[in-house]
């Protein structure tokens, strides 16, 4: 879509620091981190969240989070720990209507989050 900024960012359009881009996948520092390590993994096929998931999205979803702990492991977090997140909806706290994964780490992380 040509107005939503992740498409942009995996696009090439808007800077954004890329730990990971192949043709399905992008990786990227948050802009606004919550923890040392902060980083969002984004699809390139504009998803606007989880409920728009589908069958045909299962290896997507399983490639995203195996990514997930490859760029952990890249980024010195696997140990330790992190945390992936996916927000869906306004009060879970998506912001940009792109299916998005926080991965989070480098520091202890509580529980319940917000």
């Amino acid at each position: 879509m040509e107005t939503c900024v992740f498409c942009r960012i995996a696009a090439g359009e808007i800077p954004a620091t890329v730990l990971h881009a192949d043709d399905e996948l992008v990786a990227f520092r948050d802009i606004n981190p919550q923890a040392p390590i902060h980083f969002l993994i984004i699809p390139r096929e504009h998803v606007p969240s989880i409920l728009d998931l589908d069958e045909a999205h299962d290896r997507l979803v399983g490639r995203i989070l195996r990514l997930a702990a490859s760029l952990a492991r890249d980024l010195g977090i696997a140990e330790t720990g992190f945390r992936v997140v996916a927000n869906s909806g306004a009060d879970a706290g998506q912001s940009v209507g792109h299916i998005h994964f926080h991965v989070l780490g480098g520091r202890s992380l509580a529980w319940p989050p917000g």
